[in-house]
């Protein structure tokens, strides 16, 4: 007797389809009777899954932060040197840029969600925690390239974050990933400055 292919859980189904729906069309546009209908689900699962929509935005930040470092790990594995392992926090904002999206890309989810979230918003500070987490990794790693110069190598990453995150918005308005690789080949340029 053939086997029936298993069905994904209904609050994998409810969070694919709210981070699809909620990129595609922004978190206020999206209601719960479109995520249910995508998913495949009762709005019974919905709830039983999910406290309420705040909450299903709030994992659904999560899960794109957990995402983007996915990318990263996956880019700096293969990184042999702290400069390498700078530009692949770049990489991966391409590889992101460059993700099969429905509608294509329309530049970074979690500033995009920000965006639509009140100031004080537990969402917001998600989003806030990621981007300084990504300021980190790249300070990380330009302190081991400038040991003797702690100073300079936290300048330098915000410079790069700045840049990263200016490179990401004309990405989105864009719609490819062209930005981010000029901004990944200044980055190269500005390392070869450091050492």
């Amino acid at each position: 007797m053939p086997k029936v292919p298993r069905q994904r859980p209904a609050h994998d189904r409810l969070m694919q389809a709210a981070q699809e729906l909620f990129y595609n069309h922004g978190i206020s546009a999206t209601g719960i009777d479109a995520i249910v209908a995508r998913a495949g689900v009762a709005k019974k699962s919905l709830y039983n899954n999910f406290s309420s929509k705040a909450d299903l935005v709030s994992q659904c930040l999560e899960a794109r932060h957990a995402e983007w470092l996915a990318l990263y790990a996956e880019r700096a594995a293969a990184a042999q040197t702290p400069q390498a392992r700078v530009l692949a926090v770049f990489d991966a904002y391409q590889d992101h840029a460059e993700c099969a999206y429905e509608r294509g890309f329309r530049g970074c989810g979690l500033l995009n969600a920000a965006a639509e979230l009140e100031a004080g918003d537990a969402g917001r500070d998600a989003v806030r925690q990621h981007k300084e987490e990504v300021e980190r990794i790249l300070a990380q790693h330009l302190a081991e390239l400038l040991p003797e110069a702690p100073d300079r190598a936290a300048a330098t990453a915000a410079h790069l974050a700045f840049l990263l995150e200016g490179a990401m918005a004309r990405a989105g308005l864009e719609g490819d990933s062209r930005r981010v690789r000029t901004a990944r080949a200044m980055a190269e340029d500005m390392l070869r400055t450091l050492t």
